[in-house]
């Protein structure tokens, strides 16, 4: 399919005017979630249990027509249950591959950091690669494939640290946090008539949804931009307050993230404004600071927040 550049940021208002009434108030994370899924990046949602995660990506994907699978992560979830396994076929003879959780299009990973570090390594592959091993046999995963994870805050009961190789493959951290009252009242008023989650309807098909997301691949980037991108990265290597930088997958991410957000607003170019909007929330979850950076109470978004106002950016002509 092709899809004109003018309809992106149509579609776009289509999709988060429906989402909207689910999640209330919530508008600026709603459009992050989207146009990480436009550049097909996935989503970490670090927040306490409660606030909308679930039922965000529950809107998500009814309104893109995208099948959805949801694990409830504990410690006695094995990595067969995300990636399948194989069994015995009594018809055929040999073994037969009984998919798992993560062949849909949209795998919510609920409380990722409950799970054992060997389960939350069994997304690695996906989430990089886009298809899982099992028995030496490799299953390709349906396109197009977002993961949503959430995790609680570090430190709650029965929570561990994600290792750094995952975080990497997110795209983006974001929090939802508490509403405001008025938003509060409005989601209990909004419910008197049953579930809003029963009203959304698909406004794409998965196809269409791939062609946009191509169309996002497609957004000219000029060099300047580009090293403006690569500069950026630098900066967080070479930080007195940061002992490990941005990774080159982080490199790429932004730039992913800054088509994406380009598309949103219209254009089918790339400007320094998009990369400055998506640096921080691409890059900071990915960071280790120094301990005296930790010890002087700074946080990754502080520090990469100076960064950007001390690295030049490119004026486009």
């Amino acid at each position: 399919m092709q899809t004109k550049d003018q309809d992106v940021t149509a579609y776009a208002q289509q999709i988060l005017g429906q989402v909207r009434q689910v999640v209330v108030g919530k508008d600026p994370v709603l459009l992050w979630v989207l146009a990480a899924i436009l550049a097909r990046g996935h989503i970490l949602l670090e927040d306490i249990p409660g606030v909308g995660k679930t039922t965000m990506a529950l809107a998500f994907s009814r309104v893109l027509d995208l099948g959805y699978n949801r694990v409830q992560f504990t410690p006695d979830v094995l990595p067969s249950d995300v990636t399948g396994f194989s069994i015995p076929d009594p018809q055929g003879g040999g073994m037969r591959y009984q998919p798992g959780a993560v062949l849909c299009n949209l795998f919510l990973a609920d409380e990722l950091n409950r799970a054992t570090s060997r389960t939350q390594s069994a997304l690695l592959e996906a989430m990089e690669e886009g298809q899982v091993t099992v028995d030496g046999i490799s299953h390709p995963l349906p396109q197009p494939f977002v993961v949503i994870a959430t995790q609680n805050p570090t430190g709650a009961a029965g929570t561990q640290l994600l290792p750094d190789s995952q975080m990497d493959r997110f795209m983006i951290r974001l929090s939802l946090g508490y509403p405001s009252p008025k938003d509060e009242a409005a989601m209990v008023l909004n419910r008197q008539g049953g579930n809003p989650l029963n009203t959304l309807t698909p406004l794409l098909t998965r196809e269409e949804l791939i062609g946009i997301q191509n169309l996002v691949e497609d957004t000219f980037l000029r060099d300047s931009v580009v090293q403006y991108i690569v500069a950026l990265s630098g900066a967080t290597r070479g930080s007195p307050d940061i002992l490990r930088g941005a990774s080159p997958r982080a490199t790429l991410s932004v730039t992913a993230m800054a088509k994406a957000v380009a598309r949103l607003r219209g254009r089918d170019y790339v400007i320094p404004g998009d990369v400055k909007e998506v640096f921080v929330h691409t890059v900071a979850h990915r960071l280790l600071l120094s301990p005296k950076a930790e010890a002087q109470g700074k946080t990754p978004e502080q520090i990469l927040q100076g960064l950007l106002d001390t690295v030049p950016a490119p004026r486009l002509r």
